[in-house]
């Protein structure tokens, strides 16, 4: 069974989180630079079995897409592109970010650690993904 890969999308910068080989614990991997995001994918999918893509859908208070949405969606249409037999699941990504912050100070890291954005992001991206997890048992 390969893993499932999520990936907060970002304008500048991605988290990316993925699961164990059992799909029981989401782990954050890495935050990458957006504009090398997919060589960073092709590369991973190389030296990692990777079954399915989560990835998280900016959505506003009222449930309407935000406007990042539309570059998300275009990223997801290279995405089916790139790899046309993994499915992509979208998953609502509001609060994800605050709730990373939570986890970071519940978690007992540094203020300076916690001003890093790629630690936001990743962090983001593990819990988009947890939840996905989550929601499928």
């Amino acid at each position: 069974m390969g893993r499932i890969l999520a990936l907060d999308y970002g304008t500048k910068r991605t988290g990316i989180a993925v699961t164990d080989p059992l799909r029981i614990i989401a782990t954050a991997l890495e935050t990458v630079p957006t504009d090398t995001l997919l060589k960073f994918l092709q590369a991973y999918l190389q030296k990692e079995p990777v079954d399915e893509f989560v990835v998280g859908m900016p959505k506003t208070l009222r449930n309407e897409d935000s406007e990042i949405a539309p570059l998300v969606r275009a990223f997801v249409e290279e995405l089916k592109k790139m790899f046309p037999d993994k499915p992509i699941h979208l998953a609502d990504e509001r609060f994800t970010s605050s709730m990373a912050q939570r986890a970071m100070i519940e978690g007992g890291m540094k203020k300076k650690d916690r001003q890093v954005k790629g630690n936001v992001d990743k962090i983001s991206a593990t819990i988009i993904l947890q939840s996905f997890l989550e929601a499928k048992r």
